[in-house]
């Protein structure tokens, strides 16, 4: 018996178009259906801060926000993403007004080679929304209550791995956010 990929149907091939906001931005892109979030940011929209690491959702390096909710690029089709708001690494601060979670990052030296370090502040930025909402981690005791403690923080950033090992000073980072943020 042979199978017959496309017969009756449009080619994989064919471009569709996709809307979204981009860091505040409305972009319409003319994409592949089968484009990764992560490519279409980094290779149309040009935002390449939010970095190709395994390319496979275990490293957490292209983590990016979308409607505040932390996911991986790498692992979502950007046709998946029509009219959504998206908030990568470039859209939380700049060089002149960083965030306050980056300029935390930059105080507890949260950072070494920086490779992951666009993906770990997204993914923290999520993580206290996360807290904020009261949604409990796997190693919440009181699951009507996060108590934000560094045991559950370390447990929220589990999907974001360092190679260089400062996950010491990004627990640091965070608390001092999340003790300082309303």
């Amino acid at each position: 018996v042979r199978f017959r990929m496309n017969q009756g149907s449009k080619s994989a091939s064919d471009k569709m178009d996709v809307s979204l906001t981009v860091n505040g931005v409305d972009v319409l892109l003319h994409v592949d259906p089968r484009m990764t979030l992560l490519d279409a940011l980094r290779d149309i929209v040009g935002l390449t801060g939010t970095k190709k690491g395994c390319d496979q959702g275990q490293c957490g390096a292209c983590t990016v926000l979308v409607g505040g909710r932390r996911i991986n690029s790498c692992l979502s089709f950007v046709v998946m993403h029509e009219g959504d708001d998206i908030t990568t690494i470039e859209g939380l601060g700049s060089l002149n007004d960083l965030h306050p979670m980056q300029a935390a990052f930059v105080k507890h030296d949260g950072l070494q080679c920086g490779y992951c370090t666009p993906g770990q502040i997204c993914s923290a930025v999520g993580a206290l929304k996360e807290l904020q909402r009261g949604v409990p981690s796997h190693v919440t005791q009181d699951i009507n209550h996060p108590d934000g403690s560094d045991e559950e923080i370390r447990e929220r950033m589990s999907g974001n791995i360092c190679r260089c090992a400062a996950y010491p000073n990004i627990v640091a980072a965070i608390r001092e956010v999340l003790e300082t943020e309303p």
